[in-house]
């Protein structure tokens, strides 16, 4: 039987000089010069044959397996696979990410919440895209859907079912807009619900992996040797203990570097309550020159001159991560990082970590009995925080 699909993204990117079989045809041929490239390999009259698919940084893993199945279907045709590749292609106005990106757009004016349109660009940007995005929507069913939702479903099942509920509004765009017929292969009812495991609510608790306290101040360290925009905002991320869309998204227009403070709307938070943050000397440091780079967005990406700013997107923070060769921590578990300091390292109350993470209050009676937010105490334990992540550089 043939094994599809052995090669993980980050094999691809590591794996040393050779051929590396994904399966189904498909290989990664990684010369001695370090160069990578794809190589569809088969048989025909005797002889083992090889087609070039182009090299790595030009053509994604997921682009590469597509490209391969419908070369292994011109093979059982009988027709000469490398045909394929000099076929007009579909226009990309049809494409899955494609026609996201115009429902998001054309919703966007209806949400209240413009916390939504990151919460949309990010699940697919992170789970969907690498695995749909370039596909026309009209070829995609339901093996597809289960190849995006399957590694989540369990691990990530909260995160999990989102994702599918807008695969299934983006298949529903499309049919709508008449780029595809037939079922939706993203409906629950009666269609993945006989596939996919229901997972009891107990059990919906996602955990996320997080460095070791005593870890910190080196990878502090590390990252301020970088000089992208993504190092001073994972830096500034966890140096404030925050989410990651509240970095992102975060607007000059909510700071007041004089006063040390940047107060988070309350659209912006996932409490929906505004949120103020005490900012340390450190933080202050970072964002004083970042303030020439754009006129709204703290941590804006790059743009072309003329062309509107955006800021930097969810998975620039996870792909420095990665460049960092630190796949066994998440961005988000910066957060448990902290709560653990906090809890073993300091004498400060658990209490006022809760309330510096932005956390809802459980108790409703305490929470109806709390009017302030602590900013002073908050300060003096943010400070502290500041001062033991960034120790290294001070030895």
């Amino acid at each position: 039987m043939q094994v599809f699909n052995k090669l993980s993204a980050r094999q691809v990117a590591g794996l040393p000089a050779g051929f590396h079989s994904d399966g189904g045809n498909l290989y990664l041929r990684v010369k001695d010069s370090g160069s990578r490239s794809w190589v569809f390999r088969y048989s025909a009259d005797g002889r083992v044959r090889e087609i070039g698919l182009g090299p790595v940084h030009a053509r994604s893993l997921a682009q590469a397996r597509e490209l391969a199945g419908r070369m292994r279907t011109a093979l059982i045709d009988g027709a000469d696979p490398s045909g394929v590749l000099t076929r007009r292609p579909k226009s990309t106005a049809s494409s899955f990410k494609a026609v996201a990106a115009a429902l998001i757009e054309a919703k966007a004016a209806g949400w209240t919440n413009e916390k939504h349109v990151w919460q949309w660009t990010n699940s697919l940007e992170k789970f969907v895209y690498p695995k749909l995005g370039d596909l026309d929507v009209s070829a995609i069913d339901t093996d597809h859907v289960l190849d995006v939702l399957k590694p989540i479903w369990t691990g990530k099942h909260e995160t999990a079912t989102r994702v599918r509920q807008r695969i299934e509004a983006v298949i529903d765009a499309a049919t709508a807009r008449k780029l595809r017929s037939g079922e939706n292969p993203a409906r629950w009812k009666g269609h993945l619900d006989k596939l996919l495991a229901a997972i009891p609510k107990s059990q919906r608790v996602e955990h996320h992996p997080a460095m070791a306290w005593q870890q910190l101040p080196e990878f502090i360290a590390q990252l301020q040797a970088r000089e992208a925009v993504a190092a001073r905002a994972l830096e500034f991320l966890i140096l404030n203990a925050n989410r990651t869309g509240e970095v992102i998204g975060a607007q000059w227009r909510e700071f007041d570097l004089g006063a040390g403070l940047w107060v988070i709307p309350a659209p912006r938070m996932k409490t929906r309550r505004e949120h103020r943050v005490p900012l340390s000397k450190r933080c202050v440091e970072i964002l004083a020159p970042l303030k020439g780079m754009d006129d709204e967005w703290v941590f804006p990406t790059i743009v072309q001159p003329g062309r509107s700013s955006k800021p930097i997107s969810n998975q620039a923070m996870n792909a420095l991560m990665d460049r960092m060769k630190r796949p066994d921590v998440s961005v988000h578990g910066f957060r448990s990082t902290f709560r653990d300091w906090v809890s073993e390292a300091t004498d400060f109350s658990p209490e006022l970590a809760e309330m510096a993470l932005a956390h809802t209050i459980s108790n409703k009676v305490e929470a109806a009995y709390r009017r302030g937010d602590l900013l002073e105490k908050r300060k003096a334990l943010m400070d502290a925080w500041s001062d033991y992540a960034t120790s290294a550089i001070r030895r």
